[in-house]
């Protein structure tokens, strides 16, 4: 399972994470937000968004399933991060919006659609959720890690047998790491019907 991975690589994957630039994707997350709102960062990993949410003027959860990324987090925050399976996460109407960088795409196609529903749960009405996964289809297994791969049709599918989001804005991104921008992303902002 990918927790392991991050279990024993977090300094490799917290130097490697820490100072990506990210800043186009909060300019569109920001948009649909107001300062003050209340954000869940699920699957934190680093801290690195969490930073950036909460100098931006949001109240930020953080939270992640690895302990070593959990210890890391909180230390680079200076604050508690929460560990949390976002498969059995149980929080009800409690945040304006849920940004999910990078982490379910580690969840396997089978359990996702609890992990929306969860995310439904803890939206208040109206709240928006961003997401981002590999782009491409079906689910790999690399390093350690197992990946879930989307493009804007198959995610769509995936939405439309829930209904329980409107898709706000799909776009695709390359990949903000120096070393990697032959690989690209999907990344999706939704909005709680």
């Amino acid at each position: 399972m990918s927790v392991e991975f991050y279990n024993e690589n977090v300094k490799g994957f917290f130097e490697n994470t820490v100072d990506a630039d990210m800043s186009e994707t909060y300019e569109i997350f920001n948009n649909y937000l107001k300062k003050g709102d209340t954000i869940l960062d699920l699957g934190c990993g680093s801290g690195r968004d969490s930073h950036h949410f909460s100098n931006y003027g949001y109240e930020v959860i953080s939270a992640d399933y690895s302990d070593e990324m959990v210890r890391m987090a909180s230390k680079y925050l200076n604050k508690e991060v929460i560990k949390l399976d976002m498969r059995q996460m149980d929080f009800k109407e409690k945040f304006d919006g849920v940004w999910a960088c990078a982490s379910i795409l580690h969840i396997k196609k089978v359990e996702i659609g609890k992990v929306l529903e969860n995310s439904y749960r803890a939206l208040k009405d109206g709240g928006i959720m961003y997401m981002s996964f590999k782009y491409g289809e079906g689910e790999v297994q690399r390093g350690g890690r197992c990946f879930s791969n989307y493009t804007e049709e198959s995610f769509s599918k995936l939405l439309d047998s829930l209904d329980i989001f409107n898709i706000e804005k799909f776009w695709k991104t390359a990949d903000v790491r120096p070393d990697r921008q032959d690989e690209f992303w999907l990344n999706v902002i939704v909005k709680k019907k």
